[in-house]
């Protein structure tokens, strides 16, 4: 008996020991479909994008000191995450790969958009009924792909627009608001001096943080609502202001209309910035702290 009970308590461990190493196995991966790589293109290796459209005037961006710029229809600083965008497409995969042999079938014959990304081409066709993903072309296959990469790089010219009034490189020293109307009389002037801000106002009693987070919120962080092409008219007279810049630049602004919107035209670059009232108003009302006279 105690024999028999041993055999079966062996038998038992044995059976325990073999569900306890399934068990505990490493588990193969499940297998999905296999991803085609559209390219193999670097992003920091483009220099030069264009798109075509077969109603449209072409696009084309242009990278210069390390930034993007809109050189067709018209030279405007480009909106650096956009054009990144556009370009994401060389790090795109799809599950679907097809030989270039029929391209009318796909929509490729008469492509609704061209995106080129210096010497490589990229083709866009119709669209899968089935999965709404669209037929891209690029060197010898046709692939897959979602269709926000058409949609991105079809996007209004006027949107592709940098909606910072500055530079990336153009760094604040001060503000020059003598000549708008509100700030004629003490013909204000602020300055940011040795990380310390500076009034032209004698009696203005301004407050460093208030300042500091004036500038980062009124113009550091704010982006203008819309933009668009501007051509000064030389005959006209506007209020106007400039922005000191580090090392003793400035940048011109023509304060077009201050009502319901704030419009800011910069004639160097050509541009009108869109700034909603409430913005707009802070950008040129600094918190200088003048006592009011009683």
């Amino acid at each position: 008996m105690i024999k028999r009970w041993l055999i079966n308590l062996g038998l038992l461990l044995l059976i325990a020991g073999i569900v306890t190493f399934l068990y505990l196995r490493p588990q193969p991966e499940a297998e999905g479909p296999k991803l085609h790589e559209i390219s193999g293109l670097k992003l920091a290796d483009i220099s030069r994008v264009q798109i075509e459209f077969p109603t449209r005037a072409p696009v084309s961006f242009e990278k210069i000191d390390g930034y993007w710029h809109l050189t067709q229809p018209y030279k405007a600083r480009a909106d650096q995450p956009t054009v990144q965008r556009i370009m994401s497409i060389v790090a795109a995969v799809s599950a679907q790969k097809f030989p270039t042999t029929d391209l009318a079938k796909y929509g490729l014959d008469q492509p609704k958009l061209k995106l080129k990304l210096d010497n490589h081409e990229f083709l866009f066709g119709t669209y899968n009924p089935v999965s709404s993903e669209q037929y891209v072309a690029h060197q010898n296959a046709v692939y897959m792909l979602d269709p926000t990469y058409s949609e991105t790089a079809a996007t209004q010219v006027v949107e592709l627009i940098d909606k910072k009034p500055l530079k990336p490189t153009e760094k604040i020293a001060g503000f020059d608001f003598s000549r708008l109307e509100q700030w004629e009389d003490i013909r204000l002037n602020v300055d940011l001096q040795d990380g310390k801000w500076k009034v032209s106002a004698e009696n203005a009693r301004p407050k460093q943080d208030e300042m500091n987070e004036w500038l980062d919120l009124a113009w550091l962080q704010s982006s203008a609502k819309s933009v668009e092409p501007y051509k000064p008219d030389h005959k006209a007279t506007y209020p106007s202001f400039e922005v000191k810049l580090q090392g003793g630049g400035k940048v011109h602004f023509d304060k077009l209309q201050e009502a319901p919107d704030l419009m800011l035209g910069r004639p160097d670059e050509g541009i009108i910035y869109r700034y909603a009232n409430d913005i707009g108003f802070a950008m040129l009302n600094p918190p200088v702290n003048i006592p009011k006279e009683e």
